[in-house]
């Protein structure tokens, strides 16, 4: 659903929905063959990090990306409503991957939250938040079984 409202709370940025809106479509066609559009949607003093990296700078960024998406068949984002307040922004998202390297290429879902804060129409600030077990550590042979025991102990 790339067509979710927003929740305002705040003062009103002008540039955001605009700029959400852009996210929404960017990270729903983003693949290896198209990082060349991060500037389209990021500020060139970016600073991004997830549970896996940190990085500052959009060569940085892109770097990042071209990594994440090497072995990637498809990656789509269910968005639901954003929460905006001001600049800043909270979008919470369900990821539909399919990866090479992580359960034989059949598709996993991980639910995130990103948080942005938008400036002049581009994203400054980005911190994705998800279970990063979820992802990666779940689907390996022998820490994937121990990682599920551990879930389903604690829980």
């Amino acid at each position: 659903m790339t067509t979710a409202s927003n929740i305002e709370i705040g003062s009103f940025e002008s540039a955001v929905p605009a700029t959400l809106e852009r996210f929404r479509s960017l990270f729903n066609a983003l693949d290896k063959g198209n990082l060349h559009r991060l500037s389209e949607l990021y500020s060139e003093d970016i600073r991004f990090q997830d549970p896996l990296s940190s990085v500052e700078g959009l060569d940085d960024l892109t770097r990042y990306f071209a990594h994440a998406y090497t072995n990637a068949i498809s990656c789509q984002f269910a968005f639901a409503d954003a929460v905006v307040n001001g600049p800043y922004v909270t979008l919470p998202w369900t990821m539909s991957l399919c990866h090479k390297r992580i359960k034989k290429g059949r598709e996993i879902r991980v639910e995130g939250i990103s948080h942005l804060e938008i400036r002049k129409g581009k994203i400054c600030y980005h911190r994705d938040y998800y279970d990063a077990g979820q992802l990666i550590y779940e689907h390996l042979p022998l820490v994937g079984r121990l990682v599920r025991w551990v879930k389903g102990y604690a829980g």
